[in-house]
């Protein structure tokens, strides 16, 4: 199984290309075959990683500007060289997956064998749904945080008191964010068949 994850840019018509920085910020992640430009403001990349999937999820969660289409099933062999040459069951739903995700709550849908999908698909809006709602002051924090600074550091950094990081932090619901990106990567391990853990 492989995951094949499409985004297209919402709004594009009145804002400018996004794509290429998005894709620049994305290309630190060892894909199976990395982001691209498909056509217009849509790019897509393919995985079999379930590990990769929160840090490759959030960010674009984060900035609420794209539809995220996310698909899993089987592709042709011998993979192609580059993700927009792919052919497959997993090309076509992640496609259905971005059209649905147009109209769809928090902008993503989740395509392929069931329950797992409809699973990851809720943990997903769940996530998004707490992300929305993280501060400019509670992003500060996470970001620091994810990149392995303290909190008695991040106080330093920020000119705060570690109380207040900590008050910040669960504001920003870090905790709760950490679980749903273990979740993901738990739900996205199954569907790909291999094991993903929560804990």
């Amino acid at each position: 199984m492989i995951a094949v994850l499409t985004v297209d840019q919402q709004r594009s018509r009145a804002d400018c290309d996004r794509v290429p920085d998005a894709i620049s910020g994305l290309a630190a992640h060892a894909l199976l075959r990395p982001f691209e430009r498909t056509a217009g403001d849509e790019f897509q990349g393919v995985l079999d990683d379930p590990e990769l999937l929160p840090s490759v999820l959030e960010p674009l969660l984060r900035e609420s500007r794209w539809s995220i289409g996310l698909g899993f099933g089987i592709v042709e062999e011998p993979l192609a060289a580059t993700a927009r040459a792919g052919r497959g069951e997993a090309y076509l739903v992640a496609r259905d997956a971005v059209t649905a995700a147009k109209r769809g709550p928090w902008h993503v849908r989740v395509r392929g064998p069931e329950p797992s999908s409809r699973a990851l698909e809720t943990a997903l809006w769940l996530w998004a749904g707490l992300l929305s709602r993280r501060s400019p002051q509670g992003w500060e924090v996470a970001d620091l945080v994810s990149d392995g600074t303290s909190y008695g550091e991040a106080a330093r950094r920020l000119g705060i008191s570690q109380s207040a990081v900590s008050q910040r932090a669960q504001a920003a619901g870090l905790v709760e964010g950490r679980r749903a990106g273990e979740l993901v990567t738990h739900l996205g391990g199954i569907l790909l068949g291999r094991s993903g853990s929560a804990s």
